[in-house]
């Protein structure tokens, strides 16, 4: 393909955790989307951060000319670069903020530092060759849930968001991290709770919901409410875990979705939007999307849930949002820096 400057072609790079990530947007569809997972931490029971900054160096090149090809385009028909600038693991974001620089430098085309959680509400704007996916139209409310982050988000135009409700310590996705680790699940245990949950009954065991204010969350509480209702069991029963797991799974697993949805249907109250969506590595999470479709329907809301493949960590959003900022022309200067943490 020769790009004769009509097309707008953005590359997007993500590597903000443990998986390296390129896609290529052509006039605001995705042409390309190419993930490269890191199994090395499984045996950690979480992400080891010294070994996802190695792994990203190793996959990087690949990654990104596996996304080219299969979009069929040359580095010379790129219009810019889009790539994660934080939040996220300070190593793994230095290897694609690094080579996302040098590569533009050589091209002489701009570069586009994206917010991850901006990133993750942009999924719901992806749209593939030949697809006319509904989006949700402006303003909306947007449920972000990930490993490392709870949020409400106020989306009132592409580019302006603000937070109206928030974890005040830790995420939902630990939540369901820690909780398997508890249960002697692998990593990464959120995926696998959801799988046992199938098979078990979520209204045996019961835990109750921290008490925090307005639209923020907290986590913290809920996970040493987990441990000690672990501990409790297993002093009468050693093999209670192992004979429950199901149940127990399935209760947990409904209690943190129950909980999230509660602050989000009062969100919806508050602000009288009618359109609602998630967005984040959780929102693969069946419950989740189950309830929200129900939460919709209770509320007269129009529901957007992303396909599973734009729900993880992806280079397709970040292209996404590269694609609303190059319109605007809001481009990095090449002194620019990746930041573990940074507002939305």
């Amino acid at each position: 393909m020769n790009n004769t400057h009509k097309d707008n072609i953005i590359l997007g790079i993500e590597s903000s955790c443990d998986d390296t990530s390129a896609a290529v947007l052509i006039n605001g569809k995705v042409y390309s989307n190419v993930v490269a997972n890191q199994d090395v931490h499984t045996s950690y029971g979480g992400v080891v951060p010294e070994l996802a900054s190695r792994a990203h160096q190793q996959n990087i090149v690949p990654v990104v000319d596996k996304a080219l090809k299969q979009a069929n385009v040359k580095a010379t028909d790129l219009s810019a670069i889009a790539f994660t600038k934080g939040p996220g693991l300070l190593g793994s974001l230095m290897v694609g903020t690094a080579f996302a620089k040098s590569f533009a430098l050589g091209l002489n085309i701009p570069i586009i530092d994206v917010h991850h959680m901006k990133a993750h509400v942009h999924a719901h704007f992806i749209q593939k060759p030949n697809e006319n996916v509904e989006t949700p139209n402006f303003p909306f409310l947007c449920l972000t849930v990930s490993g490392g982050h709870t949020q409400i988000v106020l989306i009132k135009s592409p580019l302006k968001m603000t937070i109206i409700g928030e974890t005040i310590d830790d995420a939902a996705g630990e939540a369901f991290d820690k909780a398997a680790k508890q249960l002697g699940i692998d990593y990464p245990g959120g995926p696998l709770i959801d799988k046992m949950a199938k098979d078990g009954n979520e209204k045996r065991f019961k835990f109750t919901y921290p008490k925090v204010a307005g639209l923020n969350y907290s986590f913290s509480g809920l996970k040493t409410q987990f441990l000690y209702f672990l501990q409790e069991q297993t002093k009468s029963n050693s093999n209670f875990i192992e004979e429950n797991k199901k149940d127990i799974c399935a209760s947990y697993q409904s209690h943190v979705v129950s909980y999230l949805l509660k602050k989000l249907a009062l969100a919806i109250k508050e602000t009288g939007c009618k359109d609602v969506a998630i967005a984040g590595g959780v929102s693969a999470n069946s419950k989740l999307r189950k309830e929200l479709i129900n939460l919709g329907a209770q509320t007269n809301c129009n529901v957007f849930i992303p396909s599973i493949e734009f729900c993880t960590d992806n280079a397709a959003m970040i292209a996404m949002s590269g694609y609303f900022m190059y319109k605007e022309k809001l481009f990095a200067k090449q002194t620019v820096t990746p930041q573990a943490r940074i507002n939305i």
